[in-house]
């Protein structure tokens, strides 16, 4: 089994290729390839990967080539694989994505190949988990990988030793709370606001009762809740709570106490409990704060199958192992990803931990971003610019925001 790293490839706009894909797929009655499964999966899971694959290479006789794709090159990868009808067979994909490699027609259409795999049932997976995260204009186009949700993580030692007895379940509290952290001293804050996180946002907005898709499907997010949400994401800053060099390292920010309150998903978990043994019983997972509800975001990720793949049978045994119950915790072990599948959410063993059990509650009340193709570029890159603007270099709130909601017009999940 080979493993392959990609050099890092610039972003660039997906658009326009899904006829030349269609040209290319393969007649899905003729014969199977003989050569490796190629897999991509993202960012440095790889060997992790590998290792997680062996019992099926060895069961089945298939090799399987994992290839390691960063998260920001995933758009040139699918843009020039697109162009020239040559892909791998299978595919992780972030959800933020779904609509996009979709809408290139670079994803095989499932709903008439998996009934021949029990593995992939959807009613294996929570309904929270299938349906809109797996499925682009009512058909099924992938299959669920890994649960990600986001819940808060607190230094309660470090809360504690100043005056705060339970982590904040409200913004105002946390905003509060993060202010009197910062106090501690030059050079210690209260939260860590990444400045590459999108969604937090949109949590926030989800969690005051509002949304940012109206009525109609039209991305809006000019609403009471996102303005109040602005306020307190760009209070953080203006109370001094969070660092605002872009390097800052989370997972160290935390295990050394200068940022002992951030929003992240459970691989942080397993970081904290990898690299600072130290700390057990000093820190704690709590549901993402509230107001109206703890609304978080589902941002696992899929496998899907390319489109015009010479290799449909074996891709799909592959998916049914990967959907096995024992290898989505296999998985959890290697990775601190959590499962998609039913069984595998509800194991014992795995919601002995009581943070595991935080996460599971949380994926309960979460929900994917909508599916406006290119989100990523169209709206996540605006929104940072236009809040990092207002808290970093001082821009003028009401003007950068109504610049945002000009170039955010006409989107839509349609």
């Amino acid at each position: 089994m080979k493993r392959i790293l990609t050099k890092a490839l610039a972003p660039v706009a997906i658009t326009g290729l899904a006829l030349s894909l269609a040209a290319c797929t393969s007649d899905p009655g003729t014969a199977e390839a003989d050569g490796p499964l190629t897999v991509w999966v993202m960012g440095d899971s790889g060997t992790n990967f590998e290792s997680l694959v062996e019992p099926f290479v060895t069961e089945s006789g298939h090799e399987v080539e994992v290839v390691a794709i960063p998260w920001d090159s995933i758009d040139e990868k699918l843009t020039t694989s697109v162009a020239s009808g040559s892909g791998p067979d299978v595919l992780q994909i972030g959800l933020s994505k779904l609509r996009t490699f979709a809408d290139a027609g670079a994803l095989l259409p499932l709903d008439d190949l998996i009934g021949d795999y029990a593995g992939l049932d959807p009613a294996n997976f929570p309904s929270g988990v299938s349906g809109d995260a797996t499925s682009v204009n009512g058909q099924i186009v992938s299959i669920p990988w890994v649960s990600d949700t986001r819940v808060l993580f607190t230094r309660t030692d470090i809360l504690a030793e100043n005056g705060i007895d339970a982590p904040p379940t409200t913004w105002d509290e946390l905003r509060d709370d993060a202010k009197v952290l910062a106090g501690r001293g030059s050079g210690q804050f209260g939260y860590y606001i990444p400045q590459w996180d999108a969604p937090l946002p949109v949590e926030m907005t989800w969690s005051l009762g509002g949304d940012v898709i109206d009525s109609e499907g039209n991305v809006d997010f000019d609403t009471p809740e996102f303005q109040k949400a602005v306020d307190i994401y760009t209070g953080l800053y203006a109370d001094g709570s969070v660092p605002t060099n872009g390097d800052f390292d989370q997972t160290q920010g935390f295990i050394s106490g200068v940022a002992p309150m951030l929003v992240s998903g459970p691989y942080l978990g397993k970081a904290i409990a990898d690299g600072a043994p130290e700390l057990e019983g000093k820190w704690q997972a709590s549901l993402l704060p509230a107001e109206d509800s703890s609304t978080s975001l589902f941002a696992g990720s899929n496998l899907g199958v390319w489109a015009n793949t010479d290799q449909q049978e074996a891709s799909l045994e592959l998916l049914e192992f990967l959907s096995q119950p024992e290898t989505q915790l296999d998985w959890y072990e290697l990775s601190g990803e959590l499962p998609t599948v039913s069984s595998a959410l509800d194991d014992a063993d795995l919601n002995s931990d009581p943070n595991v059990a935080v996460y599971t509650e949380q994926l309960a009340s979460s929900k994917v971003l909508p599916l406006v193709s290119n989100w990523d570029g169209a709206v996540g890159t605006e929104l940072l610019n236009a809040l990092n603007a207002i808290a970093l270099t001082g821009a003028d709130r009401d003007e950068a925001l109504a610049a945002f909601f000009a170039k955010t017009e006409g989107l839509s999940v349609d």
